[in-house]
Formats: structure tokens, sequence, C-alpha cells
């Protein structure tokens, strides 16, 4: 019969079996503590990560650009002249018996402004009529002396060479009465511009003569100036900048600072075709009716041209913009979020707001205030949607 285990053993298993389960109580509190301490650790850590990469991705503002105010118009200085201008001279010497006309005087084409007494001219008409009267009776004279000859020669009374010489005589006397014609129908024609007449109608802007004073003909002295300000040209010098939109039948308003609140509706009819080198600008000319005579000719005047062909510019904020090597650039946000640096053409400064030429569109959005380590490829959050922005008044 066997004997019970031994007091001793029955113990030792026991107390293994107790160290058994005391090591795997610890060995399961060590794991639960490494757990308590690691997890929130790891928790930390893929929450630092996340925020990491959350802050990574740049937030940006962005806005669109839109088309820029229409300007009221194209203001330009302007040199108002008369349709015809012309200084009034004598072409005959003598002393102004008396003038017709003053200043200011509306006058008539064809009308008599002033007389002017010729004595010398008067005598030297008179010699020649009488030289035209003496080479009329000499050809006369040597008319018959050649039918003579001619009669003569066919009896052989006179030679050939004296039939010749009267004949060569008669066509002599034949050029003489012509030139001494000739001259007289010159000074006759000298002695009308006795009479002053105008040669167009308009109004006398100056007179330079008085009754009883020396004339010399030629353009030594000016007697009258005469202009026609009926119509008016209206000279502007348009900048090149601006020169393609100027077309043959555009309508401009011309206004003057002696007459406020008043224009004038004014019309191109001609333009110089090239840009002058020394201004940089296209010389205009402009008919403007002016039939009651309320513009002055000589006036400075304004024109500001209604019409305009050129294409109305995009605006953008100005702190859109980043300068770089490569030139003025902006941060275009695609549908992908993702930065585009595009290269643009200014325009025109407005201080807030700047023209963009070229470059973007409408459809952009361009990221406001961009930060000098934007780059193109760059992914980023877009906040909110700012305010269009809109043209400055120009």
């Amino acid at each position: 019969m066997k004997s019970d285990p031994t007091p001793s053993a029955a113990a030792t298993a026991a107390a293994n079996n107790k160290l058994r389960h005391a090591a795997s109580a610890a060995a399961v509190l060590i794991v639960i503590c490494a757990l308590a301490g690691l997890v929130p650790r790891w928790l930390h850590r893929r929450t630092l990560q996340a925020a990491t990469c959350e802050l990574a991705v740049q937030t940006v503002s962005v806005t669109t650009p839109v088309p820029g105010k229409a300007a009221a118009g194209l203001y330009l200085p302007a040199e108002v002249k008369p349709l015809v201008d012309a200084a009034i001279y004598a072409r005959a010497s003598g002393y102004v018996k008396r003038y017709l006309v003053d200043l200011g005087a509306q006058v008539r084409e064809g009308a008599l402004l002033a007389e002017i007494d010729t004595p010398e001219l008067n005598q030297e008409l008179a010699q020649a009529r009488a030289q035209l009267a003496q080479s009329q009776a000499s050809l006369a004279l040597a008319k018959t002396t050649a039918a003579r000859w001619v009669e003569l020669l066919k009896t052989a009374s006179v030679s050939d060479q004296d039939a010749a010489e009267k004949a060569a005589d008669l066509e002599l006397k034949a050029a003489n009465v012509e030139a001494a014609d000739a001259n007289v129908r010159r000074l006759t024609e000298m002695q009308s511009f006795q009479r002053v007449i105008a040669p167009f109608a308009g109004v006398i802007t100056a007179r330079g003569v008085d009754v009883g004073q020396l004339i010399a003909a030629g353009n030594s002295h000016e007697l009258f100036h005469l202009a026609d300000t009926s119509t008016l040209r209206v000279f502007v010098r348009v900048p090149e900048a601006a020169a393609a939109s100027i077309a043959i039948g555009q309508v401009a308003d011309l206004s003057l600072a002696e007459l406020p609140g008043r224009t004038f509706p004014a019309k191109v009819v001609r333009t110089a075709g090239a840009i002058s080198a020394d201004s940089r600008t296209l010389l205009t000319e402009l008919e403007v009716a002016n039939p009651r005579g309320d513009i002055f000719a000589g006036s400075f005047a304004q024109i500001r041209f209604q019409q305009s062909t050129q294409k109305v510019a995009l605006t953008l904020s100005a702190n859109t913009l980043l300068f770089r090597a490569e030139g003025p650039q902006v941060g275009v946000v695609g549908s992908n979020d993702v930065v585009q640096l595009r290269n643009v053409t200014l325009g025109r400064d407005f201080g807030p707001t700047l023209e963009i030429l070229d470059g973007v569109t409408p459809a952009d959005r361009v990221v406001l205030n961009p930060s000098d380590s934007l780059v193109s490829g760059a992914c980023v959050r877009v906040a909110q949607t700012a305010e269009k922005t809109g043209g400055e008044k120009h």
C-alpha cells in the first residue's frame, strides 16, 4: 500500500503554483502598466503628427480678378484754330486810299476790304499802252511793206534777200505787238490789286493799315488777317497708348474753361497716321461747328473722347503680387488646391488695386497676401473666398 506524499513535497508544489500565479499576475500587471504608459504617448504622437500635417498645409485666402471700371473718357488738352486762316498782303505798291472793314467785321467772299492809290503803276500802264499802240502801228507798216515787196519780187524789181528781210521784219513787229500786249495785261492785272478783296468769307481778326499809309507789294506788311470761324479745327495729341482707339468719324466732347457746363460735339476728321518721335503722340484733327461764334479761335480747350475701343483690363488687389527675379507674379489656386505661380503684366496703378493686362482670367482664384515661401506645386487650404476686388474709381 502506497504511502501519501510527504508534507514537504506537497508544500513545495503548492509554493511553486503560487509563484507561477504571482509571476503571471506580475507579468499581466507589467503589461497593463506598459500599456497604460505607451498608449497615451502613442495617441499624443498620433495627434502631434496629425497637427504637424495640418500645419504643413498652408491656409490662404483668395480673391478673384474683376474687370476694372470703364473710364469716364479720355481727357486731353486741345488747341482750337479757324478752319481757314489767312494774312492779307498788298500785291500793288502805293498809298492806302481807304479801308472799308475793321477789326471783328464779318465779310463775304469777294467783299472789298480796302483800296490802294497806285500812281506809279498807273503811269506804267499808260506807258505800256502807248508802247502797244506804237508796236501795232509798226506792225501795220511792216505788213504793207512786206506785201509790196512780194509783188515787186514777182517782177524781179527787188531781190529775194530784200523780200525775205521785209517778211522777217513783219514777224518781228508782230512779236513786238504780242510782247507789248502781254505787258499791258500784266500791268492791268496788277492795277486790279488796287482793290483788296476777301478771298473767303470770315471775320477780320486784325487790321494793320491806315489811310495814307505807304504800302509796298509783297509780304512785308500785313494789311488784314481773315479767319473763317464758322467751323473750327481742333488739334489734340493723343498718347501712344490710346492712339489705337482713335478712329475717323469718332465723336468727342469739347469743353472750355470760360464756358463751364457747356460742351460742343466735335468729330475726328483726320489723323497724322504716325506717332510723333518727339512726343510719342498721335496728332489728331477734329472739327466743331461754331455758327454763333461761341468759341473763340485760338482758345485752349479740353477734349473728351466718348467712344473707346480699348479693352477693359482686369484689376487685382495690390497685396496679391509677388516681386521676384522672374518679374511680378501672383499665386493662382487650382481646382485641386495646388498653387501655380504666374507672371503677370501690370497696367495702371490705382493704389489699392492694379490693372493686370495679362496673366490671369476672371475665373482664377488668386492668393491674397502670399508668403515669400510660396512656390508652384504647393498644396494649400482655402480658408475663405475674399470679397471680389472692385476696380477703383479712375
